[in-house]
C-alpha cells in the first residue's frame, strides 16, 4: 500500500454568499516536494491557503493530512500538527529585536507564552536555538537589531525563521518574494530551498522565475478552480495557462475572491 499524500484536498469549495471563490479544488501534495499554487489575481490562491490553515471554514469538501481528515480542526490544532504558514505581509514585531522575535515564536511552540511567574532570565536558555535559526537565514549579525530597522528582504527572512521555529512538517509560504528587488528575491529563493530540506513546502508565488527554480510540481488556479497541474515545463507550455496569464491585468490588485474573503472575515 502506497503512503498517502502528506496533504490533500478533496472537492474543496468555499462560497461567500453565493459567490464561489474556491470551486471543487483537488490538491495532492507529495512529501518532500516544493509545490507551487499559481494563477492570476483573484484565482483563489490565498483563499485556498486560508482554508488549509482554517482561517476560513470550507463550505464543502475535505482536507486530509497524512490520510487523516483534519477538516473539523481549528487553526491552532492545525499548527500543532506541523502545518505552519507565513503571510503576504511581514508578520513580525517591529519594535523587538530579531532575536526577541524568534524567542517569542519558540515560547509559543513550547507552550510557555503565558508563564508570567517565571523570571525573564529563564528565556535565555532559548537564545542558542534563536541564534541557530537566525544563522540559518543569514541574520545572525542582526540578532540585536530592532526589526523596524531591517531592510524589507531581511524582515521576510526573519519571518521565515520565526516560522521555522515552529518546526513545521509542512511549510505554507504565501508570496514569499512579494515586493522584493531581484537581489532579495535571489536570497529568498536560496532560503526557501534550504528551509525545504527534510520538509514539504506549498507556496503561492506570482514570480514564475522563482517557481521555475524551486518547484517540483505546480497547480494552476483560475476563477477558483484547478486549470492544470504538472511540472514547470508542462505548465508553462499549456496554451490555457498562457491565455489566463496574458488575460490578467498584472496590476497586483486583489480579485473578487479575496474581496469576498475580506468581507466574510470582517463579519
Amino acid at each position: 500500500m502506497t503512503e498517502p499524500y502528506v496533504l490533500e484536498t478533496r472537492n474543496l469549495v468555499k462560497e461567500f454568499k453565493g459567490f464561489v471563490a474556491v470551486n471543487d479544488v483537488n490538491l495532492k501534495i507529495q512529501k518532500g516536494h516544493i509545490h507551487a499554487l499559481i494563477g492570476p489575481n483573484g484565482a483563489g490562491k490565498t483563499t485556498v491557503f486560508n482554508l488549509l490553515t482554517k482561517f476560513l471554514i470550507p463550505t464543502r469538501g475535505q482536507i486530509l493530512y497524512k490520510g487523516d481528515d483534519i477538516t473539523p480542526l481549528k487553526s491552532a490544532a492545525i499548527a500543532r500538527k506541523g502545518i505552519v504558514r507565513s503571510f503576504q505581509i511581514s508578520a513580525v514585531f517591529p519594535h523587538m529585536t530579531a532575536l526577541e522575535n524568534i524567542r517569542v515564536a519558540l515560547q509559543t511552540f513550547e507552550g510557555t507564552s503565558f508563564s508570567f511567574w517565571k523570571s525573564g532570565n529563564s528565556l535565555h536558555k532559548l537564545n542558542a536555538r534563536c541564534m541557530e535559526l537566525l544563522d540559518s537565514v543569514g541574520l545572525a549579525e542582526f540578532a540585536n537589531t530592532t526589526t523596524v530597522e531591517l531592510a524589507y528582504g531581511r524582515k521576510r527572512a526573519l519571518e521565515l525563521a520565526t516560522t521555522l521555529a515552529m518546526e513545521p512538517e509542512i511549510l505554507l509560504l504565501d508570496e514569499p518574494t512579494q515586493g522584493m528587488g531581484s537581489e532579495d528575491v535571489d536570497r529568498v529563493v536560496e532560503l526557501v530551498r534550504t528551509a525545504a530540506k527534510g520538509r514539504t513546502v506549498l507556496m503561492v508565488e506570482h514570480n514564475l522565475s522563482v517557481v521555475s527554480k524551486l518547484c517540483d510540481r505546480i497547480t494552476v488556479l483560475a476563477q477558483g478552480a484547478v486549470l492544470t497541474e504538472g511540472d514547470y515545463a508542462t505548465v508553462s507550455a499549456d496554451p490555457q495557462v498562457r491565455e489566463v496569464y496574458m488575460g490578467s491585468d498584472g496590476s497586483g490588485e486583489r480579485g473578487a475572491s479575496e474581496s469576498h474573503e475580506n468581507a466574510e472575515a470582517a463579519q
